[in-house]
């Protein structure tokens, strides 16, 4: 192979990963920072002891870690499912409707401007490895491109992790301190200020522009925390 195209592969590869990692982490640590956040200052306004918060706190972190590792996962899976399932109906539609599947792949080069001789020539050729004949009708008729079951185990991971280190964040203020309102006051400033730099990163890696983007991920945090205290305070007063 030539060097160029394989360095080219490559880059291109290992520059798909980064951005998958980098979403899954940030999608794990969006969610890690604001549901633990939420709940720890929801319970601020019911009780009167850190360590329910924290207990409470911990419990829903090793909760939503696995809960979002595992939706991540099952995605993956669904993913996956549901090409092998098209390709196998893929293969037997060659089988079948021959002539239709060619008449499809046919309109296929007819709207990249290919002249008709061209089209019934590629596709006489096409047509002589079933392999290859389907692998062309996944890419360009479904638009489907083979999915990696490993990037999803993958995935799962990041995800899990990053909600773990996520919440840790606003926990952390609860262990450090003596009552539940001393704990808000910290957590509040430390969540914010994650938030903040977290939402300018993840909408940089997102192409959103990047102010805006620290703005909304750190008001929705502070509005969701903000609700489930209110509504903490008014039922337990």
């Amino acid at each position: 192979m030539d060097y160029h195209l394989h360095h080219h592969a490559e880059h291109v590869e290992k520059h798909f990963e980064q951005t998958a990692t980098v979403r899954d982490i940030v999608i794990g640590m969006a969610d890690g920072l604001t549901v633990p956040f939420a709940l720890a200052a929801g319970l601020s306004g019911a009780v009167m002891d850190n360590s329910i918060i924290v207990t409470a706190g911990l419990a829903e972190i090793v909760a939503g870690s696995i809960a979002m590792g595992l939706g991540g996962y099952l995605a993956g899976k669904t993913e996956v499912d549901h090409y092998n399932s098209e390709l196998k109906r893929e293969y037997r539609e060659i089988k079948e409707f021959y002539e239709t599947e060619k008449r499809e792949v046919r309109e296929i080069f007819a709207q990249y401007g290919l002249s008709e001789k061209s089209q019934h020539e590629i596709v006489d050729e096409l047509a002589k490895d079933d392999d290859k004949w389907v692998d062309f009708m996944m890419k360009y008729e479904l638009g489907l491109d083979k999915p990696d079951i490993n990037r999803a185990r993958q995935s799962a991971r990041n995800i899990g992790l990053a909600y773990i280190v996520g919440g840790i964040v606003p926990l952390s203020a609860y262990i450090l301190t003596a009552s539940p309102h001393e704990g808000l006051i910290y957590s509040s400033l430390m969540t914010v200020i994650c938030l903040l730099m977290f939402g300018y990163y993840k909408s940089k890696a997102t192409g959103q522009p990047p102010l805006m983007g620290a703005v909304r991920t750190t008001l929705i945090g502070i509005i969701a925390a903000a609700a489930a205290y209110f509504i903490a305070a008014m039922i337990s007063g």
